[in-house]
């Protein structure tokens, strides 16, 4: 059987990619509170402790736990909650429910959650972790296919699924997880999430193509303009939604996103309905544009970040199926 450990170093630190193997439920506890430390939603939780261990694929289950732990200061890897900073976790499942489990053709892995601590997030950390679950699920599970969700508007996790590992948008979802808080949503922000299925045998590959180009053209599906608001840590500047085509045909299309969406949920999160509501127009807008694309055809090949004018910009391209 493949290691199950794994050590990187970036930018000067050491992290241990470990797969959980413990049959103990207290040795599970760690993930739930990381998952809410990351998170910060109560009522958003993993299965209990001693559930997760029987869940476990070295127990009784199909479950792939994932811990990732840095060194301390020694140079060691001490395996306790202080220095545990990363997990994933997933399960096996099927992708046709009338076949269900009589042919492993069928198999996929779905991906629940990849998440790092927040003082680690510039470690590039959740693509390791894939990177390392890849390798797990192709050498140790024998399953090829993976499936996971997440938010349109976030380029981190565009760059990562979209880009880095060339993972197809199968289906637009709206309000999937309906009333969703914590840190990284907002009740009265629509849960709306990209379903997507990663081949992970499948080579990335990309038409060529220029980003620059397609914009200057304006090949803008959707585009922003920037705005200075009283947002809740004082004055700042965010994008808000400048215009949306629908009528355009070209055979490339670019739809911008906001560059950091997550801190525009935070900054917004105030009284003033004018500023309150920029990430729930961004939500509608942008929701109208992806199902309107997607059923003429348009298919999502790449995410790309474009930088002009001292202004950092994150779009989709997307390309007509002929």
């Amino acid at each position: 059987m493949k290691e199950l450990d794994k050590i990187i170093q970036v930018k000067g630190k050491r992290f241990l990619f470990k797969v959980e193997k413990s049959s103990n439920a207290s040795d599970y506890t760690k993930y739930e509170k990381l998952r809410y430390d990351i998170w910060g939603e109560p009522a958003d939780t993993l299965p209990g402790e001693r559930n997760m261990a029987c869940e476990n694929f070295f127990h009784e289950g199909s479950a792939l736990f994932i811990a990732v732990y840095v060194e301390d200061a020694q140079g060691q890897f001490v395996e306790d909650e202080d220095h545990f900073i990363g997990f994933s976790y997933g399960f096996v499942g099927v992708e046709d429910k009338d076949l269900a489990f009589r042919d492993m053709d069928n198999l996929l892995f779905y991906s629940q959650y990849v998440g790092v601590r927040e003082d680690f997030q510039r470690y590039s950390l959740g693509i390791q972790i894939k990177e390392f679950q890849k390798e797990c699920l192709m050498e140790v599970f024998g399953v090829f296919k993976v499936t996971c969700t997440y938010d349109p508007l976030t380029g981190v996790n565009a760059y990562r699924n979209i880009h880095h590992f060339g993972m197809e948008v199968k289906e637009y979802r709206e309000s999937c997880y309906s009333l969703f808080g914590g840190y990284l949503n907002r009740t009265d922000v629509p849960c709306d999430r990209f379903s997507l299925l990663w081949d992970l045998e499948r080579e990335v590959r990309r038409p060529d193509y220029d980003a620059e180009s397609l914009l200057a053209a304006k090949n803008l599906a959707l585009s922003s303009r920037r705005v200075e608001v009283e947002g809740r840590s004082g004055r700042v500047t965010l994008e808000v939604v400048k215009d949306i085509n629908l009528d355009l045909n070209q055979e490339f299309l670019l739809v911008e996103i906001p560059y950091d969406f997550y801190r525009m949920l935070r900054e917004t999160d105030v009284t003033q309905a004018e500023v309150r509501h920029i990430p729930l127009r961004w939500r509608m807008k942008s929701r109208e544009i992806f199902q309107t694309l997607f059923k003429r055809g348009y298919k999502i090949i790449d995410f790309k970040g474009i930088e002009r004018e001292g202004r950092k910009r994150d779009f989709y391209l997307l390309k007509i199926e002929k």
